[in-house]
Order: C-alpha cells, then sequence, then structure tokens
C-alpha cells in the first residue's frame, strides 16, 4: 500500500515538474513515509500538517509552491488519459480538497488565534515604522520600509486627499484599522481626521499609543458598527485595507451598503484585498484552520456584484506579484529574528509560519491569487476620476 501511495503521489508531483528527494531546490524531500497516506487522505490540510510535523522539507518552499500552483493539475490531468483510474480519482479528490469552500465563522476567532499573537512578534517581521501586515507597493521600492510608505501614499493619492496646506479638512471611515498605520500616515500627510474600526485588542492598544496628539479615534469595535446615525453620510472617504478577506461572501452587500451609508455625496471608497480568481472559493484550507479562521477570498466579479445599486467603479488595479516580494521580505525578517521567540512558541509553530509565509509567496508567484485595489464612488463624483500608479 504505501510503494502504491508514493507511485501516486510522484505521479501528481511529475505533472507539477517537482521530483520526490530530487536535486532542484523545489523538490519534496520526504522524510517520513506517512506523508504519502496523510496527503492523499487530507489533500491541503494533510500538505500542511505533515510539514510542520518534520515528515517532509523543501529547499525553497516558496518556488514548491510556485511550481504546484502554476502546474493547473485539475487542468493537466485531463489531459494525462493515460493515468491509470486509481491516480485520476486520487487526483481530482486531491484538488476537490485544496479547492474546499470554508464556512464563515465568528469574525473574532481570527484576532484571537492570529492577530493578538503578540505586538513584539510583528514588531520583529513588519516594517518598523508602519506596521503593515498587508502588500507593499514595490513600483520604485527596493526595500520593505519604502513599499509601505509607497503604498500608504498611493492609497492616500487614489481616493484624492488634501494636502496639508490645502484648507478643505476631509474625514475619513477606516473599517479594519490593523496596527493604525494607515491612519497614521495619512494624519501626518494629508489634512484628514481618521475613525477607524477594529476587533483586536493588542492592534488597537499598539495604534492608539503611535496615534497620540493625531486627528485619529480608534474604536474596539466590529467594523459593522459603523452604521450608526451619527456616521450617516458623515466621511468623504471611507478605506478598507485587508478587511475584506475576513468579511465573507454572505456580507459583501452588507459592507458596500454600509460604504454608502457613512459616505457623502461625491464621497470615495477605497478597498484593498486578496483576491481569488473565481468566486465562492474559501481561502486554503489549511491557511483556514491554522492562520485564519473562517476567512474568504472574493473574487472581482463579487466585488463588483455587491456594489450594484451602491456603488459605482472609478478605478480597479491588480498589484498581486507585490504581494510575493512582501512576503519574501516578512521572511527574511522572521528568520532573523525567530531567536528571540523560540523558546516562547517552539519548533512547531516555526514550521507552521515558514509554511504559511512560504506558501502564500508562491502562490502570488504563480498568479493563483492576487492583490486587488478598487475605488469605488456613489455614482455623482462630478467630474472624471482620474487613478494613480
Amino acid at each position: 500500500m504505501a510503494k502504491e501511495l508514493k507511485n501516486i503521489a510522484k505521479e501528481i508531483l511529475d505533472i507539477a515538474g517537482i521530483e520526490i528527494n530530487g536535486k532542484n531546490p523545489w523538490d519534496i524531500k520526504v522524510h517520513d513515509d506517512r506523508f504519502y497516506k496523510k496527503v492523499l487522505a487530507q489533500g491541503s490540510i494533510g500538505l500542511g500538517e505533515s510539514y510542520m510535523d518534520g515528515w517532509w522539507d523543501a529547499d525553497e518552499l516558496d518556488q514548491f509552491f510556485f511550481k504546484l500552483l502554476s502546474s493547473k493539475l485539475d487542468e493537466k490531468v485531463k489531459e494525462r488519459l493515460g493515468l491509470g483510474t486509481k491516480t485520476r480519482i486520487a487526483l481530482k479528490f486531491l484538488i476537490a480538497r485544496l479547492m474546499n469552500n470554508q464556512s464563515i465563522s465568528k469574525s473574532r476567532k481570527v484576532a484571537d488565534i492570529h492577530y493578538n499573537l503578540g505586538n513584539d512578534f510583528y514588531q520583529n517581521m513588519l516594517d518598523p515604522e508602519y506596521m503593515q501586515y498587508t502588500c507593499g507597493y514595490w513600483k520604485d521600492s527596493k526595500n520593505l520600509q519604502q513599499s509601505q510608505i509607497d503604498k500608504l501614499n498611493l492609497i492616500c493619492k487614489k481616493i484624492h486627499l488634501p494636502k496639508k496646506s490645502e484648507k478643505n479638512k476631509e474625514q475619513i471611515l477606516e473599517l479594519g484599522s490593523g496596527f493604525g498605520g494607515f491612519a497614521l500616515f495619512a494624519a501626518k500627510y494629508y489634512n484628514c481626521s481618521v475613525l477607524s474600526y477594529n476587533i483586536s485588542k493588542e492592534q488597537v492598544k499598539y495604534a492608539r499609543e503611535k496615534s497620540k496628539n493625531l486627528s485619529i479615534e480608534i474604536k474596539e469595535e466590529d467594523y459593522r458598527k459603523a452604521m450608526n446615525l451619527e456616521n450617516k453620510k458623515k466621511f468623504d472617504k471611507v478605506v478598507s485595507i485587508g478587511l475584506m478577506e475576513h468579511v465573507g461572501q454572505k456580507n459583501y452587500k452588507n459592507f458596500m451598503m454600509l460604504s454608502n451609508y457613512c459616505l457623502k455625496d461625491k464621497g470615495l471608497l477605497f478597498l484593498h484585498t486578496i483576491g481569488t480568481l473565481k468566486s465562492n472559493r474559501g481561502t486554503d484550507p489549511w491557511l483556514n484552520k491554522y492562520i485564519f479562521p473562517g476567512g474568504q477570498l472574493p473574487s472581482s466579479a463579487s466585488i463588483l456584484k455587491a456594489a450594484e445599486g451602491y456603488l459605482v467603479l472609478e478605478d480597479f488595479q491588480n498589484i498581486g506579484h507585490d504581494y510575493d516580494k512582501t512576503l519574501m521580505s516578512w521572511y527574511k525578517n522572521f528568520e532573523k529574528n525567530w531567536p528571540k521567540f523560540q523558546n516562547k512558541y517552539g519548533e512547531r509553530f516555526y514550521r507552521m509560519w515558514k509554511y504559511y509565509l512560504l506558501s502564500c509567496a508562491g502562490a502570488f508567484r504563480s498568479g493563483s491569487i492576487c492583490l486587488f485595489q478598487f475605488v469605488f464612488s456613489k455614482g455623482n463624483y462630478g467630474k472624471t476620476y482620474e487613478g494613480e500608479r
């Protein structure tokens, strides 16, 4: 049985140009033969958990995932008519597992598991000034810090925020503040005030400390609490950076309704989210279990469908390949600073976090997931919208 399972795994990986115990840096090195049964039975979860348990390795894990995801296994298997029946069944089963939809659970779960790990941990991985836990913008950048500053500046320009020298001060509603980097940057360099919503206790604590003496208010509340009479048509701009991945498809329409409700006439919504190529997909099952419980990546089509009747698309950009560079920079910082945390978190966490960062880098590199930036208006902007790049 073990030999048969290994042969099935070999045929699957051959399609992606990956060898078992091969010499290429993306080849997989299997240390425990239980790997084959676990992966063929459990798909993505089995692949991730067996890595966490040390059953296999790859010299360049990011390249392993790039090769795997670039190969489009579901399409290639149809071309490989010579495959045996058992192998075809195993392939189809594995693919189904990799693409498994996940249900949307309570939003606080992801904050407790992921975002409340400890601010010191993230300070040693992210850019030190703005602590951006989202994709940087690398068009003119050569390092992580500058890419995040350029990303924040790009957002402010895309929503046409007034400069400090201009008289008209604008009000921004931020849905999901992270560590408060956008609010801090916008309030420092543009003429605006920011009201942010976030349910992560640790992030709110950090953001409040950093934003003292600035026109910033951070509420430790779910973003849906923003829909109240006090906020009706109050804001010139609504900004959401890295929240939509946690909203869930059933709530996309309500998200757009909320944004429309809070925006003034001629206001703009900026939406920055990881996206998938097809609608109605959850996150990868392993990521859903260990990293982002209840997550669901939107497609561009699902976002546009949700906006119907509320908002009009003014601008769209996909900067997904910039996330590859961002993740590799985070991984470099994580490796460099891991000795500070190894006693606290342990070896299994180390392998889990490494797997998370590098598998995601490979996924963005392959183009199987994207980073979408949308700008919407209420349809009455009054002039032709001019985008920024």
